[in-house]
């Protein structure tokens, strides 16, 4: 025969009366024993109104908070008004504490205002510029101190980063500006060569390198390369606290830390804007010397020498000037803007790298304006 239940066992004793379901709840409530489960509790009750009373409940645990969660989420559903009384001290808070952990995650919001998003990035954008405009303003007071002899500039540090932005990225420059001198003979041999004028790959191969993609090529990948280490290292000295020491012992970061580099890149663009230049054509004369173009060496060079000429050396110069001081300015500049958390370095960097191309293709684009009114 099956055992009695034990005196003091847990109980939920469920009486209807015209809709209104009272359960009274009683004994040792414990998760170790057996206890009434809410669904038997309701089960074939039409029920429009609930009240759980606990007077006669000696005893409880989680197992009790659990029976009351699981009734006041039956309720909800159905919109069912429960009420409780005479519960145990701690009872109702450990649920509620249940229900808030067990609440569903917030849903994402949705898509913004259109006029709200358009007015925070007008807002965010001003602010960038503002930073910017800051940054530019005081390397140029720093420029004119270096000139009265009253800035703190090394030239030690100026020379290593010349040799980290300079003649460490000598490898990869060329050889993606030789890559790129080969692209654009492949493709220009597909136009020219229509019109019998194989010849004529010299010619847009050489004015396309020297002066567009030798200073662009060699730009965006210092932008890659030294402006998010430029953006690594400033930000890495701000969260370790070593730029308030410099400003604590009176020392302007942007004389010693900013100008350096940027003196660094203005040095070394230049040069490297020629190499890639060289390493560009080499491309090209590569492709229009193998078949099915065959066009030897010299006669390439001769012909990229009657298109070539000093005013696009120069104009490739300038630009390559311009697109280094830009690249130190925006790796400065997010490095110095970083959070001071491991975190904030990555973003800064990644943040850096963005910056730079976005002001090398705007200041391209300028130039190319400005060129075309000049008769460059």
């Amino acid at each position: 025969m099956p055992s009695d239940p034990a005196p003091n066992a847990a109980r939920a004793d469920a009486t209807l009366d015209d809709g209104r379901l009272v359960v009274r709840l009683g004994g040792d409530w414990r998760v170790t024993r057996a206890h009434p489960d809410w669904l038997d509790t309701v089960a074939g009750h039409d029920v429009r109104r609930i009240v759980l009373t606990g007077g006669d409940v000696t005893d409880w645990d989680s197992s009790l908070a659990l029976y009351l969660r699981e009734a006041r989420v039956w309720a909800a559903e159905r919109g069912i008004e429960l009420a409780d009384e005479r519960l145990p001290e701690g009872v109702c808070r450990l649920a509620d504490l249940l229900d808030a952990k067990s609440a569903p995650p917030p849903q994402p919001p949705g898509l913004p205002n259109l006029l709200t998003g358009l007015g925070v990035a007008t807002v965010q954008l001003w602010s960038e510029l503002k930073e910017l405009a800051q940054l530019v303003g005081e390397c140029v007071f720093s420029v004119a101190r270096f000139f009265r002899g009253q800035a703190q500039f090394r030239w030690r540090d100026c020379l290593a980063e010349m040799q980290q932005c300079g003649v460490m990225a000598v490898p990869i420059v060329g050889l993606i500006s030789f890559l790129v001198g080969v692209t654009l003979a492949y493709t220009g041999a597909i136009v020219v060569r229509q019109y019998g004028g194989d010849i004529w790959i010299a010619d847009m191969v050489g004015l396309a390198v020297v002066r567009e993609m030798g200073p662009m090529m060699a730009a965006v990948v210092l932008s890659g390369r030294t402006g998010a280490a430029f953006a690594a290292t400033l930000g890495n000295m701000k969260a370790n606290e070593e730029i308030d020491a410099l400003e604590t012992l009176g020392v302007s970061p942007v004389d010693f830390l900013v100008m350096p580099r940027i003196a660094a890149l203005l040095l070394m663009m230049p040069p490297l804007a020629l190499y890639s230049d060289v390493l560009g054509m080499l491309g090209g004369m590569a492709v229009a010397a193998a078949p099915p173009i065959n066009i030897p060496p010299n006669l390439y060079w001769a012909e990229t020498q009657t298109i070539v000429d000093l005013s696009d050396i120069s104009t490739g110069l300038i630009k390559a000037a311009t697109f280094g001081g830009l690249i130190g300015l925006a790796g400065c500049l997010r490095g110095l803007q970083a959070d001071r958390s491991a975190a904030g370095v990555g973003q800064a960097a990644t943040a850096a790298v963005v910056t730079a191309i976005l002001l090398i293709i705007v200041a391209n684009a300028i130039f190319a304006v400005v060129f075309d009114i000049l008769g460059w």
